[in-house]
């Protein structure tokens, strides 16, 4: 049995981690199938009948049931409203990965941008798509459809509507081709470079019919106005509950309680507002931005328009002085310097290059990630543009608005992942159980108040009291007083919040995952030297790179490949090419004006600090006869993440050859070389350095032909200069470690706290450092984690190999390096401990992750569990790791710097970025100092905030429990408490114990152990139950003890006894005279027991410092104390008149309120610190609940019992294991700008004013334009098969929507275009693919 329940635990586990779509629901409908927002989608048409009820039950509840649907808007469309299919429905419902529901309009709108309301759509524009290629197939067969005249008139009519909706700023449009909404998206799909280069700009009209679907070209932000608000605000469930308290105080003359209620409550919404509408403003000062922008209308023909009006497939002209990017564009004439630094958070100005002219090779593809290099990108500045001669600096707009990189953070900011947090969730169960309990209260009190024949309407204020009393209106304001502290705390030390409600989480964080540079180690590198090679080996290694002749190829390499440039005459670059550069004492300089330095042939020129031969400018060229030492860099291949190098392109001034130097990875650069010029111990050799965490680049050159002249080389393919190349050796820098790291990283591991490194570098680098910062502690067993794809005879297999990591120690200078492995062996030596102390850690690559994850997903949940090191990961595969560790139960934390970190703070619990970038502002905590210290200080805070919501909880559930059993009390002698001592309750002593309570600072060390995470679980609810058996027992004993007292018997109170001298219930004066002894036994012994309670949760170590380190707490709870014991004890009479006191006449009895306060406060406090928060009884505690609820264990624990348990695992050393091959497709679309062109009305000028731009355009939809003919679609005809095109003519192509073709182009130039179509019979399934055919 127990074995099928771990083999059920493994297969979800394994279904977890499955790699692909998330699980859909055949039956259901899905926006974004496949991608990380899908969402569920539901259509809906109004009910004429459900309305009329719904209005019914508005006014039968008046307006109850409207407040409730406002809450719950999902409802009231399901109850107003009747499901439909999407073709039909008029308002959608749809529900996103993290289950919130959105209820969205849909508009309808002309192809001109006239908005428009279709009462009852046709048969034909709610006709699928499948039936359209059906009567498709049929016209191309016999040339006849059956319809009427009017029928088609109405398509006609309908096929020129455009309908969508919006939702989190992303407009969908109607597909009904494809019969569902699908994503609108700018000319990054199925683009063709070729087509950006042959774009020639937009038509004035063209520009304007693309605006319709597009919108504004603008990233708005709105600041909501104070009404809407106002009215969010106080028509939430907290502000209607103190809106009901507030009438049912009013109604009972509890005037001063509900004045005061109601200033704090206009205070806090007041505060509200102000801090949104403050932040709203801040975020729109900080995004929204606007400029006159120069487009091309047609061959020379520019005009200036406001960036608003920029719609995908304008060309723009880039100014000479540059500016902010108001959109996404890709680059095709003219270079540009860019400072990347808002949305990378990387200060270093980038070369964007023109995107490669592949007009002889059409089917080369657009790709975002590839062609990144020829993209800017908005709101990224750009610094300078050069061009050559009189041309323009021009680039074709990509995408606009909300559709762009800056648009994808903005709404990242904007629609922020719902923080889950198992105590937020805790909470709102408490409160029902209140309510559960204030529900008991009230049918006592009914039962009671009938049974004294009290009047209804006495018996209406008396039952609704007891439910403001048993749930504390105050309770959400309340929580906040930790949250608020510790905000202010960390603002000190320079961490600022955006997402104060994350402060909490910050405390249950048990797992962090850190980028390593820039974030551990320091993020520039220091030279450490080269490692030449002649005659195909490795020579001695050279410290001093400036020893070496200035003619050296080693030293010309590191003179010119680089991205270095001159901008207001300071060095400029990627910080890694400024050090390599400066090591060498070499000389840049730029002839000309920055803008125009394409016009040299030569624009770039370095030589050795110590020549003293001048620059020449390219007239004198031909007069040098001997070469100088001076080198132009003539071409530029920059370095992109995909190809791991670059290239340049360099003349020798006076030289007769061009050369070509390369740098990068030196994996990818030894397999560009000649095998013969690479050294045979070179893995060797680059092994032993990046080992010991150096950064090692290679270097390689090579000799143009003479064939190549200044036109040649500009025009040469990139693949055809890295090739043949001749290696020259190592370049080696070290990447130092910050002081601050490996303090913060032991002080995380010793509080149990997981720390994971996850980094783009190589992965020895990465281990390299990992033992450096102790992440890898000495005695664990590093195994590499190697899956990969391998050819097999029998096709293609998966296979995990594992392996363990070679010996590694501390860093060494270089020269003693190659010494000591010829000492030691150490490239044989593999780790060696005793393996009952080692600890098996796993290591692996991004490209093994994400094999693992689509082949291996049985395996992943355990390497993600001992994993420790993840090397070379993308920023999607960042992401991927975090929301594993989550899956898993962990509470993880990211820490990262740059742009390639955002994905992954964005998923994390809580994501801590350590620049100012805005391509960090979704992370909710941003450290000023650089460096990690900042984390071990958000957990601290984190658990301080949490323990201290945990306490006011507590302390205010227990506070109106106290309250409620006052009141109970009270009612059975028919008094209750009156008004100032409810006042003095309330606000003395509630108010200012429950806002000084949170002051006290976080404890300065971390433990091991985490504090508690849930309200539900046993400890919080055995606190709360055994407190109020205290407090109850106190109340009822002094209740019912003061009633036996002789000297009741008196003046005062003879009118409470029958003849028997038994004590009657007191009888309520008209003018509500609460006065009797009980009254006043009662409160004096529970304004203590307010007090009590604040001490007893007032937690202090090791969360939070110690209750005497609060001064104004402790001076709080003195002057709470001493007011309440002289009101207890000897009260004057003017106040005894002011609180409405019947104080006992003996003053010694009054004392004894005082001992039931004492004996009350040790039991509290002996029950809360010495029981419930003893070691002892924790340990016990929880060994107990996993005896008897083993499945309350987080995922995590229960796989590393499994680890432990099986010692044989991982099988390290022994053959792969394998898995069946499984393809991965992809299961989304979107609509890109060209197939919008289609949506639009034909006219002579639909694309480009250059018509073989048409050509490269993307197939498609074709909603039918306006004309007699009937419908065809280019997905219809491309789902043809090859017999039917024979019935095709041309004209027939070109009423499909080719309008702008030619008519004299063939046939099958035509075809070609919709062979690439997205819509085929292989999209449809079987049975329909069958259906098909037989029609």
């Amino acid at each position: 049995m127990a074995a099928d329940i771990d083999l059920k635990s493994r297969q979800k586990r394994a279904l977890k981690f499955a790699s692909g779509p998330p699980k859909v629901d055949p039956k259901k409908c899905y926006l974004n199938q496949g991608d990380e927002d899908q969402m569920e989608v539901e259509g809906y048409v109004v009910s004429p009948v459900w309305r009329g009820m719904v209005y019914v039950g508005v006014v039968l509840t008046v307006g109850l049931l409207q407040l409730l649907f406002h809450w719950l808007p999902h409802w009231l469309l399901r109850a107003t409203h009747r499901k439909c299919s999407l073709a039909e429905a008029t308002t959608l419902l749809l529900r996103d990965q993290y289950e919130q529901w959105f209820v969205v309009k849909i508009h309808t709108i002309t192809k001109d941008g006239t908005r428009v309301a279709v009462l009852t759509p046709s048969a034909s524009f709610n006709l699928s798509g499948r039936t359209k290629r059906k009567q498709a197939q049929l016209l191309l067969n016999t040339g006849q459809v059956h319809r009427s005249e009017s029928s088609l008139r109405q398509t006609s009519r309908d096929e020129n509507l455009v309908r969508y909706f919006e939702i989190k700023r992303v407009k969908y449009i109607w597909n009904p081709d494809e019969d569902k909404y699908q994503k609108l998206s700018g000319l990054e799909a199925d683009s063709t470079c070729s087509y950006f280069h042959e774009s020639r700009g937009l038509t004035y009209d063209h520009q304007r019919k693309r605006r319709v679907l597009y919108g504004s070209n603008a990233i708005d932000v709105h600041v909501s106005p104070i009404v809407k608000l106002l009215f969010k605000e106080a028509l939430t469930p907290f502000y209607v509950f103190q809106v009901f308290s507030t009438c049912v105080w009013f109604s009972d003359e509890y005037y001063y309680y509900a004045s005061c209620i109601i200033i704090i409550s206009v205070l806090s919404l007041s505060t509200s507002i102000y801090q949104t509408r403050k932040m709203e403003r801040a975020l729109r000062n900080t995004i929204q931005t606007s400029t006159i922008v120069t487009v091309c209308r047609g061959e020379d023909i520019y005009e200036d328009i406001p960036s608003e009006d920029l719609v995908p497939g304008d060309v723009i002209e880039i100014p000479n002085h540059g500016g902010i990017m108001q959109c996404d564009a890709v680059l095709i004439s003219g270079n540009c310097i860019v400072n990347e630094s808002m949305l990378t958070g990387e200060s270093v100005p980038v070369t964007k290059t023109p995107l490669p002219d592949s007009r002889k090779d059409r089917d080369v593809k657009f790709n975002m990630k590839d062609h990144a290099r020829h993209i800017l990108f908005c709101g990224t500045q750009v610094i300078q543009t050069r061009y050559y001669g009189n041309h323009r600096v021009r680039a074709v707009v990509l995408r606009t608005g909300f559709l762009t990189s800056k648009g994808e953070l903005v709404r990242a900011i904007l629609f922020p992942k719902p923080v889950d947090f198992k105590f937020n969730r805790d909470t709102y169960l408490f409160v029902a159980v209140l309510f559960s309990i204030a529900a008991v209260g009230l049918i006592y009190t009914l039962v009671l108040k009938i049974k004294l024949d009290h009047p209804v309407h006495e018996i209406i204020k008396r039952s609704l009291d007891v439910i403001t009393i048993a749930v504390p209106p105050a309770l959400p304001a309340a929580l906040t007083v930790g949250i608020v502290f510790a905000q202010a705390r960390m603002k000190k030390r320079e961490i600022y919040c955006i997402s104060p409600r994350s402060i909490n989480i910050c405390g249950s964080i048990n797992a962090v995952c850190f980028d390593k540079t820039g974030t551990l180690t320091e993020e520039g590198l220091d030279m450490m030297g080269v490692v030449p090679v002649k005659s195909g080996s490795f020579t001695e290694e050279v410290t001093n790179v400036q020893l070496l002749p200035s003619k050296d190829l080693v030293v010309e390499a590191m003179a010119t490949c680089h991205s270095l440039t001159l901008i207001e005459g300071q060095l400029r670059g990627d910080p890694l090419d400024l050090i390599m550069f400066q090591s060498i004492g070499w000389v840049l300089e730029e002839a000309g004006e920055e803008s125009s330095r394409f016009d040299m042939l030569v624009p770039t020129i370095v030589y050795p600090q110590s020549s003293r031969e001048r620059l020449m400018s390219a007239e004198e060229l031909t007069n040098i006869a001997q070469p100088g030492s001076e080198i132009g860099i003539v071409r530029q291949f920059t370095f992109t993440s995909s190809v791991q190098r670059m290239s340049v392109i360099t003349r020798r001034l006076a030289g007769t050859q061009f050369e070509v130097f390369c740098k990068g990875s030196p994996e990818v650069i030894s397999s560009l070389c000649k095998p013969d010029t690479v050294p045979a111990d070179f893995h060797r050799i680059m092994m032993t350095y990046t080992r010991y965490g150096y950064r090692v680049l290679a270097l390689a050159w090579k000799q143009l032909p003479n064939k190549y002249n200044y036109v040649k080389v500009q025009r040469i393919q990139r693949d055809a200069v890295e090739k043949e190349l001749t290696f020259l050796g190592l370049l080696v820098m070290e990447n130092k470690l910050k002081p601050e790291t490996t303090p913060v990283i032991e002080q995380l591991i010793g509080a149990n706290i997981r720390t994971i490194m996850v980094t783009g570098d190589n992965m020895l680098t990465a281990l390299s450092v990992a033992h450096d910062c102790k992440m890898v502690a000495d005695s664990d067993r590093v195994v590499l984690v190697e899956a990969q794809i391998v050819d097999t005879p029998d096709g293609q297999e998966p296979q995990c190999s594992f392996q363990y990591e070679e010996s590694t120690g501390t860093r060494h200078s270089l020269s003693s390096l190659e010494h000591m492995e010829k000492e030691t062996g150490i490239s044989e030596v593999h780790i060696s401990v005793d393996g009952g102390s080692s600890r098996v850690r796993f290591a692996m690559t991004g490209r093994s992750w994400e094999v693992l994850r689509q082949h291996f997903p049985d395996i992943l949940h355990k390497l993600v569990v001992r994993g420790v090191v993840f090397a070379r990961m993308s920023p999607d595969q960042k992401a991927q790791l975090v929301e594993c560790l989550q899956d898993l139960g962990y509470y993880v934390a990211m820490c990262g710097d740059g742009a390639n970190d955002c994905g992954a703070l964005k998923m994390a619990h809580t994501g801590i970025s350590l620049s100012e970038a805005e391509a960090s502002v979704a992370s909710p905590f941003t450290s000023k100092q650089p460096n990690i210290m900042c984390v071990p200080t958000v957990i601290r805070e984190g658990r301080a905030a949490l323990v201290t919501s945990f306490g006011i909880f507590k302390y205010m559930a227990c506070y109106s429990l106290t309250q409620f059993v006052s009141v109970i009390l009270l009612y059975h002698v028919n008094s209750n408490l009156t008004d100032f001592e409810f006042l003095y309750i309330d606000l003395a002593l509630l108010l200012t114990l429950s806002v000084t309570y949170g002051r006290t600072e976080a404890y300065p060390t971390l433990v091991r152990d985490p504090p508690q995470l849930s309200l539900t679980s046993p400890a919080p609810i055995l606190s709360i139950i055994l407190q109020m058996v205290i407090q109850i027992s106190a109340q009822v004993f002094i209740f019912f003890h003061v009633q036996q007292q002789p000297w009741v018997v008196g003046d005062q109170c003879e009118n409470r006894y029958e003849d028997n001298n038994r004590f009657t219930p007191h009888e309520m004066e008209e003018d509500r005279d609460f006065k009797c002894f009980q009254n006043a036994a009662v409160f004096s012994v529970s304004v203590f027991q307010y007090i009590i309670l604040a001490v007893a949760f007032s937690k202090g170590a090791p969360y939070r410092k110690p209750i005497y380190t609060n001064y104004l707490f402790v001076a709080n709870l003195l002057a709470c104390v001493g007011f309440s014991a002289f009101l207890t004890i000897y009260p004057p009479s003017w106040m005894q008149n002011f609180f409405e006191l019947e104080s006992p006449p003996v003053v010694t009895y009054r004392l004894l309120f005082l001992g039931v306060a004492a004996v009350n406060c040790f039991l509290s406090v002996l029950l809360e610190t010495f029981l419930l928060d003893h070691e002892v009884f924790r340990r016990k505690f929880n060994a107990l609940r996993e005896r008897c609820c083993p499945g309350l264990k987080y995922e995590y624990c229960q796989i590393e019992e499994e680890i432990v348990a099986t010692p044989s695992w991982p099988p390290v050393g022994l053959h792969p294991i394998t898995a069946a091959y499984r393809q991965q497709g992809t299961f989304s679309h979107e609509i890109d700008a060209k197939e919008t062109d289609q949506m639009l009305p034909c006219s002579a000028d639909m694309n480009n004013c250059s018509e073989s731009v048409y050509g490269s355009s993307s197939a498609g939809y074709t909603p039918r334009a306006s004309t007699d003919r009937p419908f065809i679609s280019r997905a219809s005809i491309g789902s043809l098969s090859s017999e039917t095109t024979d019935y095709l003519d041309a004209s027939d192509l070109q009423e499909s929507g080719q309008c702008d073709h030619d008519n004299s182009r063939h046939l099958s130039d035509n075809l070609d275009v919709f062979t690439d179509t997205n819509v085929s019979l292989c999209d449809i399934p079987e049975e329909q693919n069958k259906e098909y055919h037989a029609s």
